[in-house]
């Protein structure tokens, strides 16, 4: 049943009022071991405590060779990723820079290692092991945990949905970490839907990269741990929400509360439209409205859409094209933003369009998954999202040109010889060249799988800045899912981002090699 209006309405102001500005994820502490964690008894997991325990408290010096040893007496990759997301959870909790984005690393490095064959399956996920295995021996998180066991009181803290909610909500303002937990926990003993519905609208008040990435890979873990383990999963993205809390501020994007209630008014939306029904014209339009209108205009234009019956997957295709636009046309990290392994002109790592990619790509799955006022809110704050990014770095910085266009600046047409290009344009990271030979590729019908497999490498052995392997896979993805008239942009994005991040090898990827006699 919905909830009456002004309970409703006044949820969705604090919403609006709780926007906070893009590039929050930058000023995020790391947490380190003098902060305080409360004693309380340790996160245990049922047949998967040896292997979590090896994980978390192996020195990164003897690391590798452990690992290794795991998975030549028959531990799994999928085993791995799965007790590394707990000892993830249960060390970091989601306030650790490093640690969360470790967490969102694996499963798309298991998705890479199932691209690969032999020996070579291993290497993206040992990248992602070693990178998390590092960061808990730099804040001496060995033995030191963020997420306790939460204790099953008799009574729920809350008893129903909305209750849930705003209880989550209280405990995130007040900064309340064992009120929040206890919620979430007892709401996650009620189904892990349940758990998810109940956190987003905390999740919302503040939508960033973060934020918005890490409750959406949250929720795709539990396929690899468990449903019995949502609510450790997702008390991450509490916590995070919880930690960023002192950063909210009234004045930083109050753009959304009037849409939203233009929605809480309407008992029910019109029967959506057919994808089919919605034209590649409608979609590009839309793309460019998000770049060039800025945000306010951006959620209203959503809501507009979503009350004529639009369906939420051409918005969210939309929103994806924009920010593939964004990546496209990024003129490269300004030099005052320089740092050792993002160099001024690189657009990986954490670029605008990086950022606007996987967040689009997030918000996909959120909207997919979430009951119908959290899936409305989402598509409204994924078109949002997009064009503040757009505001962040102008987009029309860089030109915007077609697949034709960048095509027209090659002259070879074998397919074996652009590939070869390609790669000597990686190793040169000249990312327009890199850009423009993927084009000719693709225009010359060659098989786009081909590309896809020649960057693979890169993902794998490059460092990437933290977002080699998220960002292969939202590119995948997309190119996959995408109406064909765009999924070409997904491609091309991919090659220049590779190009952009190579020359920074993954730390640990060397010795991995090493010890599976592959060098």
């Amino acid at each position: 049943m919905r909830e009456s209006l002004p309970r409703r309405r006044e949820f969705l102001r604090q919403v609006g009022q709780g926007m906070v500005a893009a590039g929050l994820g930058q000023s995020l502490r790391t947490v380190s071991a003098a902060d305080e964690i409360p004693t309380t008894q340790r996160l245990r997991f049922p047949k998967q405590d040896r292997l979590v325990d090896l994980l978390q408290e192996t020195a990164v010096s003897a690391f590798l060779p452990a690992v290794i040893r795991q998975l030549q007496t028959g531990t799994t990759l999928r085993e791995l990723v799965s007790a590394a997301a707990l000892a993830n959870a249960r060390a970091f909790g989601g306030e650790d820079y490093v640690g969360f984005h470790t967490f969102m690393a694996f499963a798309p490095s298991l998705r890479l290692s199932g691209l690969l064959t032999g020996q070579q399956s291993a290497l993206p996920v040992l990248k992602v092991l070693y990178r998390q295995a590092a960061q808990l021996e730099a804040i001496d998180h060995h033995h030191a945990d963020t997420l306790h066991a939460v204790p099953q009181q008799s009574t729920s803290p809350a008893s129903s949905a909305p209750q849930h909610r705003e209880t989550i909500l209280a405990a995130v303002h007040a900064q309340n970490r064992e009120s929040g937990d206890q919620t979430l926990a007892a709401a996650a003993r009620t189904s892990p839907e349940l758990a998810l519905n109940s956190l987003l609208p905390a999740v919302f008040e503040a939508p960033e990269v973060h934020r918005i990435v890490l409750v959406q890979r949250a929720w795709d873990m539990l396929e690899l741990v468990g449903r019995e383990h949502a609510d450790t999963m997702l008390r991450q993205s509490l916590h995070y929400c919880v930690k960023m809390e002192p950063h909210r501020n009234g004045s930083s994007m109050n753009v959304a509360a009037d849409v939203f209630e233009q929605i809480a008014r309407v008992s029910e939306l019109p029967a959506p439209r057919s994808a089919a029904a919605i034209s590649d014209q409608w979609i590009r339009q839309f793309a460019d409205l998000l770049l060039s209108s800025g945000p306010t205009a951006a959620v209203q234009a959503a809501a507009d859409a979503l009350l004529e019956g639009v369906p939420a997957a051409a918005i969210s295709e939309a929103v994806s094209v924009a920010a593939n636009q964004l990546l496209l046309r990024d003129p490269g990290r300004p030099e005052q933003w320089a740092q050792p392994n993002k160099p001024a002109g690189s657009v990986h790592g954490d670029s605008i369009g990086v950022h606007a990619s996987d967040t689009a790509h997030a918000w996909k799955q959120i909207v997919q998954v979430s009951e119908p006022d959290n899936s409305h809110a989402a598509v409204i704050l994924s078109a949002l999202c997009v064009a503040r990014d757009a505001g962040i770095r102008f987009s029309a910085l860089r030109s915007q040109q077609s697949v034709a266009e960048y095509a027209a600046t090659i002259n070879e047409q074998q397919p074996e010889t652009l590939l070869g290009m390609l790669e000597d344009c990686v190793h040169g990271q000249q990312q327009s060249e890199a850009t423009a030979i993927t084009a000719q590729y693709l225009q010359l019908g060659h098989d786009p799988q081909q590309v896809f497999r020649r960057l693979l490498s890169y993902a794998c052995s490059e460092d990437g800045a933290l977002h080699g392997e998220k960002y292969y896979c939202t590119a995948h993805d997309e190119f996959s899912r995408i109406r064909p008239e765009f999924r070409n942009g997904e491609l091309l994005a991919l090659a220049r981002v590779t190009a952009s991040e190579y020359g920074t090898p993954a730390p640990g990827y060397a010795e991995a090699l090493e010890l599976l006699k592959l060098l």
